[in-house]
């Protein structure tokens, strides 16, 4: 009991307790509620005070800046009205040159027009004159007419009565005499013309070799009679020439080649016509020096191996030629024909070269004048195949070419060509005309073919000799290394009439005795001077 009492008790102190503490707390808090809010009544005022303020200078701000925009928008507008007057004067200013100019030019075209009419009505005039003319002019020879007719009639009724002749034996009389007169004015109309189409064939001509020549560039290396081989030392001729000439006897006959071992150091040399023989022993004599084995019985058989070897070289160089050419299904047998031309020469001018040039140079003068430039190619590459087994084989190397091509069915064109390129038959078509010209091209131009100093001066006086063995004939002299042959002639023996059958005379005799390449310009001169002296 008395401990509930005692709880009682504490409750009651604790509960006086608590209230007098609330109590506190509460004053505390409303003393400071009234002081806050006194606070925030001070600092509303203050805050109303300086945004009033702050709202005056903004105000104040917001007037001199209105100011200022207007200050500029006036300048701006005054600048723009500015421009705008300039643009439109600029404008006024062009419109007025433009009407000016429009002025002057319709100014200028009155003026021309003004000056046709006055033309116009000038020429009117002239023409009225002349049609008043050519009115007169007509009735005059209407008039004429009439009396030319009168007097035909007058003078048909005298020949009759002069001659006793009637109108068709006139008339007949009057023709045959027309016709003669025609006739000599026909033909020297058509001598006139032949003579204009000569010369203008002969630019022709020229113009197409240039245009050929020009296209076509080749190197030409003369050939020679005598190949040169190198030693390494002067030992090695005594082991050529072997035990009592033994081996230099062996490669001789086999070869059928000269060699020529003399005091030249560490050279030997290999002379011989026949340029395939001249290879087989220069390419078993470079291989006897190099194996060091030198005996007949290994020459022998470096002779036979090499004869081997070189077939097979002259084919390659036949179908490389072929290839260049463009004749890529010749027959296997004329290729190797051709190629054996690689070592055949004619005054120091490889012949396969000088074929394939005239192919060249044919098909460029083929397709200047409209032919078959494959066949032109094709009959200029073969037109000298007989060169290549006339040694072998008997006859001249047109026959042996024409031979063979008829033999391997060649175009009957390339037959004929071959056969026509040297003037032995007619040619039958412009192809072999071309082949010739192409071929005496090739040969003739500077360069292309070699010949000895002595055969050369022989072939000049030659010339000169022919020239001078004629009757009439002054003085001769070979021109142009043998190109031309000049020749003057005595005046009182030679007429004008005889120098060109003189020409032809000696051109004949050349053809007939010389053997020459290319062509020669024979040129006769007569020259009749009259001189006297006043004293």
């Amino acid at each position: 009991m008395i401990q509930l009492i005692l709880g009682l008790v504490s409750s009651l102190i604790g509960l006086l307790i608590g209230y007098a503490v609330i109590s506190a707390k509460m004053k505390s808090a409303k003393e400071t509620a009234e002081l806050t809010l006194l606070n925030a009544e001070q600092d509303a005022v203050n805050l109303r005070g300086q945004a009033e303020l702050e709202a005056d200078q903004i105000r104040q701000a917001a007037q001199r800046d209105g100011n200022a925009q207007r200050k500029e928008l006036l300048i701006e507008a005054k600048e723009e009205a500015r421009r705008y007057r300039e643009e439109i004067a600029q404008e006024f200013k062009s419109e007025r040159q433009e009407l000016k100019q429009m002025d002057n030019r319709l100014s200028e075209r009155a003026h021309s027009l003004d000056r046709k009419d006055e033309n116009l009505a000038s020429k009117e005039k002239m023409l009225e004159k002349k049609e008043q003319s050519l009115t007169d002019k007509s009735r005059h020879i209407d008039e004429r007419e009439e009396q030319v007719a009168q007097l035909e009639v007058k003078k048909s009724e005298e020949l009759q009565r002069v001659a006793n002749m009637t109108i068709a034996e006139a008339r007949e009389i009057i023709l045959t005499e027309t016709e003669n007169n025609l006739t000599q004015d026909i033909a020297a109309r058509i001598k006139a013309a032949d003579q204009e189409v000569r010369d203008r064939a002969d630019k022709t001509a020229k113009e197409l070799l240039s245009q050929a020549m020009q296209r076509l560039a080749g190197d030409y290396v003369a050939e020679q009679t005598i190949t040169t081989v190198h030693l390494p030392d002067d030992s090695m001729k005594g082991r050529i020439i072997g035990r009592e000439g033994r081996n230099i006897r062996t490669l001789e006959s086999l070869t059928g080649i000269d060699i020529i071992i003399d005091d030249t150091p560490e050279v030997v040399m290999l002379s011989g016509f026949d340029p395939i023989r001249r290879e087989i022993a220069r390419l078993t004599l470079e291989a006897l020096i190099k194996d060091g084995r030198i005996h007949p019985a290994r020459i022998e058989e470096l002779v036979e191996k090499n004869r081997q070897e070189l077939d097979n070289r002259i084919r390659e160089y036949g179908e490389a030629a072929a290839y260049e050419i463009g004749a890529l299904n010749l027959h296997p047998d004329l290729i190797k024909i051709m190629g054996r031309l690689q070592f055949r020469t004619s005054y120091g001018q490889n012949v396969l070269r000088h074929s394939v040039e005239v192919g060249k140079l044919a098909g460029i003068l083929a397709s200047e004048l409209g032919e078959n430039v494959a066949l032109a190619r094709r009959a200029g590459f073969l037109h000298d195949m007989g060169k290549a087994i006339d040694r072998e084989v008997e006859g001249s190397h047109v026959e042996i070419g024409t031979e063979f091509a008829r033999k391997y069915k060649e175009h009957p064109i390339v037959v004929n060509t071959i056969a026509s390129h040297h003037g032995d038959v007619e040619p039958e078509s412009v192809i072999a005309v071309i082949v010739a010209a192409a071929d005496a091209l090739s040969s003739a131009r500077p360069g292309a073919r070699n010949e000895s100093i002595e055969n050369y001066i022989k072939r000049l006086r030659d010339l000169e000799d022919i020239a001078t063995s004629f009757r009439g004939v002054k003085q001769s002299y070979a021109l142009q290394a043998g190109r031309e042959i000049r020749i003057m002639v005595q005046p009182d023996k030679v007429s004008d009439k005889q120098v060109t059958i003189l020409a032809h005379q000696v051109r004949k005799k050349i053809e007939n005795e010389l053997n020459y390449p290319g062509n020669i310009k024979v040129t006769v001169i007569r020259e009749l001077r009259a001189v006297d002296y006043a004293k």
